[in-house]
């Protein structure tokens, strides 16, 4: 018979433990009275049709080492998965391939949700959950309810950027170079009646109660997103004419250096100020620039543009003409859509007055003394003494911005203001693949009419009404046709008999636009809690059991938007005494993007994309698990390297050969680690859980691999040191760490044991290593036990031939020892 040992076979392994962790529902999370919990949440994927790659899973792997290991540690885990499964991608990918995108995204949900089961993700999937399930929609529309009825849900006709060909509203990110992100469409600025969230309310709030929470530098990106500045509105006369040009600005203590005016393309004013002889230069201006998105007007690096309109405004405290130009920098959606121009003192306006020739003004000097700015290469944009100022001269730049607020106010020529960078949300999209915004209209037909189906178009709308909660949710009506059209108002006004229906004798139209996909990735961290509720979106014991989230990771795309809405939408709900905190993440971790093996983000196109499947199948889900943990820090940007993963399954593969065949001889009182392997071991458990911790995952996997190649040294492994060495790897890798446990004498899953505990006393070296200098030179090394003496330390160095050639025939001045620290010998 053969005694050949079965080598280690992940193909056989993985889907073994995964089926019965299934089938034992191992992961459900329950809370038990009187136990610490820890929400740990995914940024939930939107389900495309090509799957994962290979970049996906590391933020899941790293959530799931953490899940893993505080289970060990006795801590109730919620950790669950589901689908951000509306939006315009979707729906794009339906209208491509011709299919409905309720069945396109079944499908994608269908192959995302066996990659991630195939790597043994710990997900509580019985609270899995899709944007677009039925009881979703339902209560994400009760939440816009929630808006609606504090007045931060309302009507406005705003320029947004149109995408005629995508039949819908882009946001500005969407937008580049005047062409659509997602397919390179043209996209026009238009007027549109839309619906848009009162996100600014809530300005300082976002602002200020960042405060305390453990993120990244999310912080700032947020704080400078949501951009609050203090200053003030000046109101500058127009010459020979009666209306006034407002502008805001948070330097009032420059007024004096203002040397000319910019307005926006879209300022109202533009078209009467500007003079017969610069119209059509002008508007064939205007006319150029207003398709492009903000971010591309407003980039720090774009050469500046703009044209002359003829007009000129009179300065408030000197009366002096300044020259008004129009230029795309300037944003109709920020502060008034009109600035005073200091170029001496702002970046932007010097170099618009160097490409224009327009007049440097200095009125606020470093050192009090006058400079000449025509050997200005930059704007001096720093604090200072202002000068060239009347009354303000000498004072300091706080100073001087509270004197001047004081003089326009007492004069009537402003007034202090707070502005924000931060725009209302608008929430309307004019596409079908999104929740039905529950709201709908009293209409006035047509004269003659007696049904607004007839002559839709002609139909006027009143105010808007609440759907009652009982109504909800509103589905989406069946479309054979979804594609969008040029129509503004979107596939869904087509569907006439779901558009108007009739109430009491009065005829009434449903709201055609959709909300975006940010909508139920706002709140669905607040729906994996309690996700089967008929009566409420969540209960109050749910909320209590496991909210806040502790710790979320995800990706830095959404570092901004998708953090900024989705506290937004929860500060609302504590206002409504929906929730109890004011913030619903605790600790922020953004994974580090894998680059293909070109050093190139992972594309189709670029023909670098690494499909899991194939790395499963070849080397095993824990294999892609550990190597990805071990290829850098979790925040990092890393290439991926498939001979990495190689050199991982040979670390797996040693694991297996060293440890799936310890047994305790019968008989015996069990086997002693020697100590150095003793001290090792205890050091690996203390290092490993707090790289945990800490998410210095990397260190952790490399301390396992250096505890593995000690046990594959030593001659035999006690069973004790083989149960805690499975123990300390199931985090990472465990379909390996259970199988191992298993052959190892346990009979219940090790989801639960308890994680090693180590003895301090045996993390600490009894022997260091030491430098030995001469001179303060390093000449040598020596191990000693950490509590030498002197005489120890002579004795170890007497015959150290590196010592002896650079001390014999000298006399010894001095003779320096730290214990564990410094070894020196002054000789001359």
């Amino acid at each position: 018979m053969s005694t050949e040992r079965p080598k280690y076979d992940p193909s056989s392994i993985e889907p073994k433990w995964q089926a019965r962790w299934e089938q034992e529902k191992t992961f459900e999370a329950r809370r038990h009275p009187g136990r610490p919990k820890a929400y740990i949440l995914d940024m939930f994927p939107y389900p495309s049709g090509s799957g994962l790659h290979v970049g996906h899973p590391e933020g899941y792997t790293a959530t799931d080492i953490v899940a893993r290991y505080q289970r060990m540690r006795g801590v109730d885990v919620l950790h669950p998965m589901g689908w951000d499964s509306f939006g315009l991608p979707a729906e794009q990918h339906a209208i491509e391939t011709g299919t409905h995108p309720a069945q396109t995204t079944a499908k994608n949900i269908a192959t995302f949700k066996r990659q991630l089961k195939s790597l043994g993700f710990s997900y509580d999937w019985s609270r899995e959950l899709a944007t677009t399930d039925e009881d979703y929609v339902r209560w994400t529309q009760w939440i816009f309810l929630k808006l609606f009825d504090r007045g931060l849900a309302y009507q406005a006709e705003l320029p947004v950027n149109w995408c005629p060909v995508l039949g819908t509203v882009l946001a500005n990110e969407e937008v580049i170079d005047g062409k659509s992100e997602r397919g390179g469409h043209p996209v026009i600025r238009l007027p549109l009646r839309q619906w848009t969230l009162r996100i600014t309310a809530y300005a300082d709030r976002l602002a200020q109660e960042l405060q305390g929470l453990d993120w990244p530098e999310t912080k700032e990106k947020q704080v400078h997103w949501i951009g609050r500045s203090e200053g003030a509105e000046v109101d500058f006369a127009l010459e020979g004419r009666d209306e006034k040009l407002r502008i805001f600005t948070t330097r009032p203590d420059t007024l004096f250096g203002a040397t000319y005016m910019v307005i926006a393309p879209e300022h109202p004013l533009l078209e009467s100020l500007t003079t017969p002889e610069h119209r059509q230069k002008v508007l064939a201006y205007r006319d150029a620039v207003v398709s492009k998105s903000d971010m591309d007007r407003t980039a720090l690096t774009k050469t500046k543009t703009g044209e002359f309109t003829g007009a000129h405004a009179l300065h408030p405290l000197t009366g002096a003409r300044l020259p008004i130009w129009v230029a795309d920098f300037v944003l109709g959606s920020y502060g008034t859509g009109a600035i005073m121009s200091v170029p001496a003192h702002d970046e932007r306006d010097f170099e618009f007055a160097r490409a224009f020739g327009l007049p440097v003004v200095e009125v606020v000097s470093p050192d009090g003394q006058l400079h000449d700015t025509a050997a200005w290469t930059e704007a001096v944009t720093a604090d200072g003494v202002a000068v060239r100022s009347g009354f303000l001269d000498g004072q300091r730049t706080p100073e001087a911005k509270a004197a001047m607020i004081a003089h326009l106010e007492a004069k009537t020529l402003g007034t202090r203001r707070v502005q924000y960078r931060l725009r209302d949300w608008v929430f309307s999209r004019q596409r079908y693949w999104g929740e039905p915004i529950p709201v709908y209209f009293p209409v006035e037909l047509h004269a003659g009419s007696t049904d607004p189906r007839q002559h839709p178009h002609t139909v006027r709308y009143d105010r808007p009404i609440a759907v009652p909660e009982s109504e909800l949710p509103v589905r989406l009506p069946e479309l054979e046709d979804f594609k969008p059209s040029d129509d503004p108002a979107g596939p869904l006004s087509r569907a006439l008999d779901w558009r108007f229906f009739q109430k009491d004798g009065q005829w009434f139209a449903r709201e055609t636009n959709t909300m975006p996909q940010w909508a139920g990735s706002c709140w669905y961290y607040l729906r994996f809690i309690d996700p089967h509720n008929t009566q409420a979106a969540f209960s109050k014991e749910a909320y209590d059991a496991w909210m806040p989230v502790d710790l979320y990771v995800g990706g830095s795309e959404h570092a901004v938007l998708h953090l900024l809405y989705a506290r937004f939408w929860h500060k609302v709900l504590f206002d409504c005494g929906v929730v109890s905190h004011p913030e619903p993440f605790g600790k922020l971790v953004h994974q580090g993007m894998i680059l293909g093996e070109n050093n190139e983000k992972m594309s189709k196109s670029r023909g670098n994309v690494v499909n899991p499947d194939e790395v499963v199948q070849r080397h095993g889900a824990d294999a892609l698990r550990v190597y990805e943990m071990f290829m850098g820090p979790l925040e990092a940007v890393k290439p991926w390297q498939t001979q990495g993963v190689t050199g991982v399954r040979r670390f797996l593969d040693r694991a297996w050969n060293t440890l799936a065949f310890v047994k305790e001889e019968p008989g015996s009182d069990g086997l002693t680690l020697d100590e150095e392997t003793l001290r090792l071991l205890h050091k690996t458990i203390k290092k490993v859980g707090e790289d945990i911790d800490s998410l210095r995952l990397n260190t952790a996997v490399s301390a396992l691999m250096i505890l593995t190649n000690r046990l594959a040294e030593i001659p035999r492994v006690s069973l004790e040191a083989a149960r805690t060495f499975a123990l300390l790897l199931s985090p990472f890798a465990p379909h390996l760490a259970e199988e191992l446990w298993q052959r190892l004498g346990g009979t219940q899953t090790l989801a639960y044991e308890p994680w090693p505990s180590y003895d301090p006393a045996l993390t600490v070296d009894d022997v260091v290593e030491m430098g030995v200098q001469v001179n303060g030179k390093l000449r040598s090394k020596v191990k000693l036990r950490r509590d030498a003496t002197e005489a120890d330390v002579r004795a170890a160095i007497a015959e150290d031939p590196n010592v002896l050639a650079h001390t014999q025939g000298k006399t010894e001045k001095k003779f320096v020892y730290v214990p564990g620290r410094i070894i020196n010998l002054v000789v001359g």
